[in-house]
Formats: structure tokens, C-alpha cells, sequence
């Protein structure tokens, strides 16, 4: 008697799986259609492959837009790889004449833009030439002018034998002192070099003028060009235009003092003209007024050019304004002074006081 057998009832002999097998209403797919699924999985991964191996070749999709598919399964993370893919492509730019493959591309490309974008951030304020900021130049400019009125008091405070020296160890000084110079010369109302360029201009043609301390040779480059003959002389040497001399030591031109009691002129001279614009530095600076009388001819003319702020007493002068005091002397006959005189004149030089800037 089989299991659960009741009158009124019949039970099917057959096992319960394979009851349930054949009364199940699920729908399935052939066994072809799973062998098509994985075919079609392998072909997009291919094409996928394909597409991540060619990123960074700018090629056109001549195909057009494709017609949308339904996703199933694996198939949708592939065409959203794809999708990532050519998203990544589209924004790659390329160089000229040039491809770039792989990763590398995108390398490549971030760090041009990279570059571009630091260019662009380049602050407006550096200076092309330089290379200086507009503050970097300001600093550089104030350290200048400390040093150019470190080396400009050592000179009108210290003996003439003392700048030499400081020259000689360092040539450096030089340039740095004139460089400040120029610097300073910007804002005076007005220029004694350029007063005396113009002044001389009208002086005959071969005139011989022995510029005594003349910084960069400024006097002479104005006056060659009118025939006039400039003899420049400096603490050094640029090898052209200036000759290395202490001109409130010895001055290296032909000329003599009296040698006796009697009014004398001296011998042997050969300048006309004298100019000493701004240079009598130094604290023995009266040696160089002595030297310019020296090599001076007879009734030969001495120009000098001072700040007005240096003299502390003025009989008479000439020409001056707020700034400079200018002076024309014309030499004239005398007598020969011992080394006691001649020490006692020196020692006047505190006439002058030192020509001090104000410190910033």
C-alpha cells in the first residue's frame, strides 16, 4: 500500500524531484544561448582592449553613433569601461608633429599643463631683464645705496693713500662707488659735468683739459667729439678714456714749482684747463689743488664744482645754486713755499666738510 494511500485519494507514485522538474512553469533558455552569451562577452572584451591600447591616437569614429543594446550582465561593466575610456581620450591634448601611447599621454599632457599653468601664474611685477621682483629690486636698490654711502663717507673722511689702498684690494669698490653715483646724479636739478661739457664745447680745438677725478669719464666722451683732448685721471684705470693716478698725491703730468723766492709760473706745463667737478675728496684734498697749479700753463684756468652743503666759508663765487658751488680761477704767479707751509695749508682743509648722505 503506498504512503498516504486514503480512500478518496490517489498519490502519484513518481519521486518528488522529478515531479517537481516536470511541473515547473520557469522558463528556461537552450543550452546554445549561453555558449552565444560568453562568446559575446569575449568579443567586447577584445574591442575594449583594443580601445584602452589605441588611447592617445587621435582617430575620428567614422562609425557614427551606435544603436543602444539592452545590458545584461558583465556586458554593461565592459561598455561602461568603454564609455570611461573614450571620455579619457576626448580630453588628451596632443603636441604637433607628435602621438603619445598610454599612460604616458595623460603624464605628459598633466605636466604641459602643469607648465602652462605656472607661466600664467608668473607675477607681472618681475622685472624681464633682471629677473627681479619689483620687491627683490627694491632691496637690492636700498643694499646699493647703503654701500655706495659706506664707501662714499671712507673717502671724504679718510686721507687719499687710504683710498688708493682700499682700491687696489678691492676693484670692486670702485664700480660699486660710481654705480651709486650715477644713481644719485638722477635726481640733482642739474649736472656740473654736463654744465662744463657745455661750457668748454665753445673752447678752441685742441685744447688740452686734465679732468681730475673724473669717475667714469663722462667729461671727455662729451668733449672728444669736439676736438678738444681730455686728459682723464682716476683711482682706476679703465684701460681707454682714465689713467690710474692719486690726484691728491702726484698728478703724472709734465709741470714745475717755483724754486726760488722770486714770482714764478713754473716750467714745462701743458694744460689749458683744469676741471676738478665733485672731486675734491679726501681730507689732504688740498694736495690736488696744488698739483693743478702745477701742471698748469701760465694763466691757465682751474674749474671746480662742489656741493654747496660742503663749504663752510664763501667770500666769493661765481656761479651756484642749491646744490653746487662752482668756481674759475685763473693761475697767476708765485712764490716757492716750504714743506712747513705747505703742511700749514693742508691742515686747512677742514674748509670743506665731507659731503655726508642721509641715511634712509
Amino acid at each position: 500500500m503506498a504512503l498516504f494511500e486514503v480512500p478518496g485519494w490517489s498519490v502519484p507514485t513518481a519521486p518528488v524531484s522529478k515531479l517537481a522538474q516536470s511541473t515547473s512553469k520557469k522558463r528556461k533558455r537552450p543550452a546554445g544561448q549561453d555558449a552565444d552569451k560568453m562568446q559575446s562577452i569575449e568579443v567586447n572584451l577584445d574591442k575594449l582592449m583594443q580601445k584602452l591600447g589605441s588611447v592617445g591616437k587621435p582617430q575620428e569614429d567614422k562609425q557614427g553613433p551606435k544603436k543602444k543594446k539592452k545590458n545584461h550582465g558583465t556586458t554593461t561593466e565592459a561598455k561602461v569601461e568603454h564609455a570611461t575610456s573614450h571620455k579619457r581620450k576626448e580630453k588628451v591634448s596632443y603636441p604637433l608633429g607628435g602621438s603619445i601611447k598610454g599612460g604616458a599621454a595623460e603624464q605628459s599632457v598633466k605636466g604641459s599643463r602643469k607648465s602652462e599653468q605656472q607661466s600664467q601664474n608668473v607675477s607681472p611685477t618681475v622685472n624681464e631683464v633682471s629677473g627681479l621682483t619689483r620687491l627683490q629690486k627694491g632691496m637690492k636698490e636700498s643694499l646699493d645705496g647703503a654701500r655706495f654711502r659706506w664707501i662714499n663717507e671712507l673717502l671724504y673722511k679718510s686721507d687719499s693713500s687710504e683710498a688708493v689702498r682700499m682700491m687696489k684690494e678691492d676693484p670692486a669698490v670702485f664700480h660699486d662707488y660710481h654705480s651709486g653715483f650715477r644713481h644719485q646724479v638722477q635726481s640733482w636739478p642739474s649736472n656740473p659735468v654736463s654744465h662744463y661739457i657745455s661750457r668748454l664745447s665753445s673752447y678752441p680745438q685742441n685744447t688740452i683739459i686734465a679732468d681730475l677725478g673724473c669717475g667714469d669719464a663722462t667729461l671727455a666722451r662729451g668733449l672728444l667729439p669736439k676736438k678738444l683732448r681730455v686728459l682723464s685721471f682716476d683711482l682706476i684705470s679703465d684701460g681707454a678714456y682714465i689713467v690710474a693716478a692719486d690726484i691728491c698725491s702726484h698728478v703724472p703730468l709734465p709741470g714745475s714749482e717755483p724754486s726760488s723766492s722770486q714770482m714764478s709760473e713754473g716750467e714745462a706745463q701743458v694744460v689749458d684747463v683744469v676741471v676738478c667737478a665733485l672731486s675734491l675728496m679726501g681730507t689732504n684734498w688740498p694736495v690736488c689743488i696744488r698739483e693743478a697749479w702745477r701742471v698748469l700753463k701760465p694763466g691757465g684756468e682751474l674749474k671746480i664744482a662742489e656741493v654747496a652743503s660742503r663749504f663752510t666759508d664763501v667770500d666769493e663765487f661765481n656761479d651756484h645754486n642749491s646744490h653746487f658751488t662752482l668756481f674759475d680761477f685763473k693761475k697767476v704767479a708765485r712764490t716757492s713755499r716750504t714743506d712747513k707751509e705747505w703742511s700749514i695749508v693742508i691742515s686747512n682743509g677742514g674748509v670743506l666738510k665731507p659731503c655726508e648722505y642721509k641715511r634712509r
